[in-house]
């Protein structure tokens, strides 16, 4: 099966973790097809565009469900660890992560790649800058203090 590119900023970082914004409950059995094992978001269960009650949807597909809700305009040294620990326990199962929009989610795989042993940094920011470009809180998050005072950018 091909990759559902239909949903929302939809990425593949590699053969095994995906992302992109909420996908619709169809997209989710999309995901399902696809071989995806487990789905994380990042995104708040609040935010209008949100499922419902996602984590039911995915546990009527057999899919394991982490939520690690973020706030957009505050990532905290917390949910980063949170993230961290919830990739080692997938241990390189298919896994795809999701926000609303993949900003979020771009940014969280980013840091994660350049701080893990082994990580592809160069791959997920190429990944992070087909999406955008974090400015502001984002940037210190990520480590970016050239990026700090500018508006984050998105490509166009």
């Amino acid at each position: 099966m091909s990759d559902p590119t239909i949903i929302y900023n939809w990425r593949r970082f590699d053969s095994r973790i995906t992302t992109s914004g909420q996908p619709t409950e169809l997209q989710l059995v999309e995901l399902k097809k696809l071989g995806i094992e487990h789905v994380i978001n990042l995104g708040p269960h609040t935010h209008e565009n949100a499922l419902q009650d996602e984590a039911a949807s995915l546990a009527d597909l057999g899919l394991a469900y982490i939520h690690i809700p973020v706030e957009f305009e505050r990532p905290t040294e917390a949910d980063f660890a949170t993230f961290c620990s919830a990739m080692g326990d997938i241990n390189g199962k298919p896994v795809h992560v999701h926000c609303i929009a993949n900003l979020r989610v771009s940014a969280f795989l980013y840091r994660w790649q350049r701080e893990i042993p082994g990580g592809d940094g160069l791959q997920a920011q190429k990944l992070m800058d087909s999406v955008w470009r974090p400015g502001g809180v984002w940037a210190a998050f990520i480590g970016d203090e050239a990026s700090i005072l500018l508006p984050h950018r998105f490509p166009k």
